[in-house]
């Protein structure tokens, strides 16, 4: 089955993956003289900061969500097709997807990055990532089924390991889980499974280093190790899991742990990007790029986002894997297409950073803004506003705006709910 897009007669843009970095990219282009062709698995773009919020039912999934074709209904020139890319083959430059052969004369691969689970099948088959809207989905509907099968066992064993949660990474994902839990436990637990010992339920983080947030500020680090303590998370540093069978977690130390849900949260790498030789890729499995976020060694393919490795003088490993990067290495490629597109000159990528935050809990967060770092309250005040204006669209913006005052007030959510999809074999 052809992609079926119209050969426009002039230069084709064919940009692979809609997160951060694509989405930006095919906008910013959307009515200049390029034909772009925005190609990725979903139909949806997914703001990936509040995937936590959707796993601990503080959320709805299509509050984070927004469709790519409502985003360029207004722009003619853009073409959006749900593909999944299988190989490029930069000397013919043309793509094969699961749907079609397509054309470009220039490609960007922003195919960002999924869970590192270390090269262990165990793991991957055994712990909960959170890198899309499934996955969150997916923890939340273990976390309630659990509970309710703590409901019906008689077996006090059995029973915390259905109540006790392993969140392995201690970076923003890690921290903001547990926090989240933490709150479910104190929040939720006692009002609505009155028959469990919610004091049995242990929340514990597995950080391999020595500290949290290991990539902000000494201060929002300590802050937010006091912060989960606080609220009664158990923190295990300097140690590693080394295998999960689904109910034992073992570590590098030789400890166990029994929990029936561990959720994974030490790292990411890569998407595969088949065709790009492998002298391109470095460490983590990205794309060596060099000022102009073009692919070192390939002619007219270049890469954005978490799929990019760009050392310079301030970043000698590379950009930190974050959205802010993405989005601007997309403002940046953008300027420079247009820029080439009127016979210019394309100016180099330079970083600004704007800062990090993570938030624990109710008036509890960190944010380093390079000028000014803070806690507390007001930092936690302060994420949700730029969370919030973050986000696609003016109705997701309401929605979130109202689940968050609702569950301030209330001590409370309404979206625990356990959806089991019903599958169907179907073709397209």
């Amino acid at each position: 089955m052809p992609l079926n897009i119209p050969d426009p007669g002039y230069k084709r843009i064919v940009i692979i993956g809609g997160g951060f970095a694509g989405l930006n990219l095919a906008s910013k282009l959307a009515n200049s003289v390029y034909q772009v062709i925005l190609i990725d698995k979903n139909n949806y773009h997914q703001f990936q900061p509040l995937f936590y919020q959707v796993a601990m039912a503080g959320l709805e999934p299509s509050s984070i969500i927004f469709p790519f074709r409502k985003v360029f209904q207004k722009s003619d020139n853009v073409f959006f097709r749900v593909a999944e890319m299988q190989e490029v083959f930069p000397t013919e430059k043309y793509i094969m997807t699961d749907k079609g052969r397509l054309k470009y004369d220039f490609l960007v691969v922003a195919v960002g990055a999924d869970t590192n689970f270390l090269g262990n099948q165990r793991l991957m088959d055994n712990v909960i990532p959170m890198k899309s809207v499934s996955e969150a989905l997916y923890l939340r509907n273990a976390i309630l089924e659990d509970y309710e099968a703590a409901l019906l066992t008689t077996d006090e064993a059995e029973r915390e390991k259905l109540m006790d949660v392993i969140i392995v990474g201690g970076g923003p994902t890690g921290v903001e889980v547990a926090g989240a839990l933490a709150e479910m436990r104190e929040n939720i637990l006692p009002k609505e499974y009155k028959e469990l010992n919610y004091r049995q339920m242990d929340i514990i983080l597995v950080q391999g280093g020595d500290k949290v947030l290991n990539t902000m500020s000494a201060n929002a680090s300590t802050q937010a190790r006091k912060f989960l303590e606080e609220l009664g998370v158990k923190i295990m540093f300097g140690d590693y899991v080394s295998d999960y069978d689904g109910e034992t977690v073992k570590m590098k130390s030789g400890a166990e742990l029994k929990a029936k849900k561990v959720i994974w949260a030490a790292g990411i790498v890569g998407n595969p990007v088949n065709g790009i030789p492998a002298e391109c890729f470095v460490r983590g499995k990205r794309l060596k790029v060099n000022s102009f976020c073009e692919v070192e060694g390939l002619k007219d393919i270049f890469a954005i986002g978490d799929i990019a490795y760009m050392p310079q003088e301030k970043y000698t490993e590379g950009h930190p894997q974050v959205a802010q990067v993405a989005i601007q290495m997309a403002k940046r490629l953008s300027q420079n297409f247009l820029a080439i597109a009127k016979g210019g000159k394309p100016q180099a990528f330079a970083y600004k950073d704007l800062g990090s935050m993570a938030t624990i809990g109710r008036h509890k967060a960190v944010v380093d803004l390079p000028f000014w770092h803070f806690q507390g309250i007001f930092a936690w005040f302060v994420w949700l506003f730029v969370h919030l204006r973050a986000l696609i669209g003016v109705k997701n913006k309401v929605f979130v705006f109202i689940n968050w005052v609702w569950s301030y007030v209330t001590y409370d959510q309404a979206l625990r709910l356990i959806i089991r999809p019903r599958v169907k074999n179907r073709t397209m």
